[in-house]
């Protein structure tokens, strides 16, 4: 089973148990008000790998125009009918269907999940791409060196190795794409309301 068929299998429970999680993250609001009030009026952002859209509607609340890009079909017709005024689309954040320099910001909650770290330079640079010069970026993912693989996920069957991630060789692999780093944080997990991982934020700038 691929990424994208076991996100197809689990989306509707998905968005069920995970449309309200920012209401549990106060870290992550916080980060995506500053995000919000940064990228308001400056011209459109991508949420890459949106899911079923909660952060994507988040973000369009507090006046982003935003658009969610999601690998899943089955995903993004759930983000489509929780926030039908909203655009999402079907894309592979590895070949984005986005002209050179289009976009203002660029949002990755957990997108780099599914990658090897040899992986992440040849998508940093798909994402330095888009970007015009000085765009923003915010990158979230579960730092540390395990993978963790899952063939149950909400009760759906799938099959997906979350890969976690060192932060320091994720800001290498971002400088190497011509992103200048403006940020760092780490923080423990919220209990009861994710997998109990600790996680990174990395907020960047295209150069």
């Amino acid at each position: 089973m691929s990424v994208r068929e076991s996100y197809d299998s689990v989306a509707e429970a998905y968005a069920e148990h995970l449309f309200s999680e920012l209401d549990r993250k106060p870290l992550d609001r916080n980060l995506l008000d500053r995000f919000a009030q940064e990228m308001r009026g400056r011209g459109r952002v991508a949420d890459v790998g949106c899911g079923p859209g909660h952060v994507a509607r988040y973000l369009a609340e507090r006046g982003v125009d935003i658009l969610g890009i999601d690998l899943s079909p089955a995903m993004v017709a759930c983000a489509r009918r929780l926030s039908p005024g909203l655009q999402f689309r079907v894309g592979d954040l590895r070949a984005l269907d986005l002209p050179d320099g289009s976009l203002a910001g660029i949002l990755a909650f957990y997108a780099i999940v599914h990658f090897e770290p040899p992986q992440l330079g040849p998508i940093f640079a798909e994402l330095r791409r888009v970007l015009c010069h000085g765009g923003a970026l915010l990158l979230a993912f579960h730092a540390g060196d395990e993978t963790v693989h899952v063939e149950d996920l909400f009760g759906c069957p799938v099959s997906l190795d979350f890969r976690f991630h060192r932060p320091v060789a994720v800001a290498e692999a971002l400088r190497a794409a011509s992103f200048e780093i403006t940020e760092s944080l780490e923080r423990e997990p919220y209990e009861g309301a994710e997998y109990p991982s600790r996680r990174c934020y990395l907020l960047g700038k295209a150069g």
